[in-house]
């Protein structure tokens, strides 16, 4: 089984303590890859991929921030070697963008009218039981 990281410099200190984590998130990423996706929308098929790069995301941000489990150093290693979303991390830490799903949902130039996805509108301001969901990323609302 490959490994995660790539460069040949080896990682630093607490890479052992993460490294199962992201062997089973990249196990997961590559069945979500292989997987069929007959019967499925072409935007459907992508949706378990940007599910996971939010879950990998998520973890590496969640160890740094939130529990200050893991040092500085490995944290940018995992940022330089592309392990967790450098852009998607710096949108999580400003204020309103906490549950951000992916970075296409804020991206005005994807949409016809040049507004955010609709998983961006607040769950108060929606018709009450009508199900959104974005046709990125499949997120059914991640507004802050």
């Amino acid at each position: 089984m490959p490994k995660v990281r790539r460069s040949r410099k080896p990682p630093p200190e607490g890479w052992e303590l993460i490294e199962p984590t992201l062997e089973e998130l990249d196990q997961k990423m590559r069945e979500a890859e292989t997987d069929s996706h007959e019967g499925k929308r072409k935007v459907e098929s992508l949706w378990p991929i940007f599910r996971i790069h939010h879950q990998r995301s998520r973890y590496i941000y969640d160890l740094f921030y939130r529990r200050k489990a893991i040092s500085r150093e490995l944290y940018d290693y995992c940022l330089r070697e592309k392990i967790a979303d450098q852009n998607l991390i710096a949108k999580w830490r400003k204020q309103g963008y906490e549950n951000l799903c992916c970075l296409r949902c804020i991206q005005t130039r994807d949409t016809n009218f040049g507004t955010n996805c609709v998983c961006r509108v607040p769950k108060g301001k929606l018709e009450e039981g009508k199900i959104v969901e974005c046709v990125h990323c499949g997120c059914r609302g991640c507004s802050g």
